[in-house]
C-alpha cells in the first residue's frame, strides 16, 4: 500500500487545527529512515551536517555538492516525511538567477521536496524566485548560524524592541513572500508567540518557547551523539554516544584478549 507523503498543505491544516508539527534532522539513510518509521513529519537535511559529520567549525564552508550528497542518503529512505535540503552559504546570495538553479539542483538530483533559506528582507525577491519556478521555500529567522560572522557569535536574537519588531516584520514579509512555513530559532518565547499567532503558515521553534506551531531538533543533540557541547534548548532524549563508546571498548578489549570471534561466530 502506497504510503501518503506529508505535503505543504498538510502543515498548513496541521496549523489551523493546532496540531504540532515534529521535525529532526538527518545526514544518511540508516537515520532518515528510522525517523521516517517513527511518524516524523518533517526532516531536515541541514547544513549543520557540516559541524555534526563533517568536522567543520561552522557551517560557512559546506558546499552544494555536500548538501546534494547527503540529501540523495536521506531521501533514499524516506517514504512519509517531507524531506527539506538546507540551501548552503553563498549558494542563493549572489543572485536569484543562482540560487533558482541551485534550488533546483536540490530537487532534481537529490529528490528533496523543499528547501530552506536564511534570512528576512534581504532575501524576500529571491524567495518569490525560487517559489515562482514551483519549488516549495522554508524560511529561517532569529539565529541564522549562516551569517554568525556578521551578528558576532550564536546568542539569542530579539531581545530588545528593535530586533523583534524587525523579526516579527520578517516573518510576515517572508509569508508574503511565499514561504510555507518559518522555523524561529533562539528567540524569546513571548516573542516566538506572537509571530505565531500573526501569520497563517507555520512556525518551526529550535529555542523559541512551546507556543510555535513546530518544534525541530538535531537529531544528534537530542540522542546524545554530538558530545562537544549541549544547547540550551536541546533536550537529551538519550546518551547514546557514551554508550557507543563503551560497545567500542569492549570490542576491543575481547578482540585483544581472544574472547572474539568465539566459536559460535565462525565457520
Amino acid at each position: 500500500m502506497d504510503v501518503k507523503k506529508v505535503t505543504t498543505n498538510d502543515l498548513i491544516e496541521m496549523k489551523k487545527k493546532n496540531e504540532k508539527i515534529t521535525m529532526l534532522t538527518a545526514y544518511d539513510c540508516l537515520m532518515a529512515s528510522q525517523l521516517d518509521e517513527s511518524g516524523i513529519d518533517l526532516i531536515l537535511v541541514g547544513d549543520s551536517v557540516g559541524n555534526v559529520l563533517l568536522g567543520y567549525k561552522n557551517t560557512i564552508p559546506v558546499t552544494m555538492d555536500e548538501m546534494i550528497h547527503h540529501c540523495k542518503a536521506v531521501t533514499r529512505g524516506v517514504k512519509r516525511a517531507m524531506v527539506i535540503g538546507d540551501m548552503p552559504f553563498m549558494s542563493y546570495q549572489a543572485s536569484g538567477e543562482e540560487a533558482v538553479r541551485n534550488a533546483g539542483r536540490f530537487l532534481k538530483e537529490s529528490g528533496v521536496e523543499a528547501i530552506k533559506l536564511e534570512g528576512g528582507k534581504e532575501i524576500y525577491s529571491t524567495i518569490e524566485l525560487i517559489v515562482g519556478s514551483g519549488i516549495p521555500v522554508m524560511g529561517h529567522l532569529g539565529l541564522t548560524p549562516q551569517s554568525v560572522y556578521k551578528l558576532g557569535g550564536y546568542g539569542v536574537r530579539g531581545q530588545d524592541n528593535e530586533q523583534a519588531s524587525k523579526l516579527l516584520e520578517d516573518a510576515r514579509g517572508l509569508e508574503k513572500a511565499g514561504v510555507f512555513s518559518i522555523v524561529l530559532e533562539k528567540i524569546p518565547a513571548k516573542l516566538a508567540g506572537k509571530i505565531t499567532k500573526q501569520i497563517n503558515v507555520p512556525t518551526i521553534g529550535i529555542g523559541a518557547g512551546v507556543d510555535c506551531d513546530g518544534q525541530v531538533l538535531v537529531t544528534h543533540d537530542m540522542l546524545g551523539l554530538f558530545e562537544k557541547f549541549k544547547p540550551k534548548f536541546s533536550k537529551r532524549y538519550g546518551e547514546l554516544g557514551k554508550q557507543m563508546k563503551r560497545c567500542y571498548k569492549k570490542y576491543i578489549e575481547e578482540v585483544k584478549s581472544g574472547e572474539f570471534p568465539a566459536r559460535e561466530h565462525s565457520y
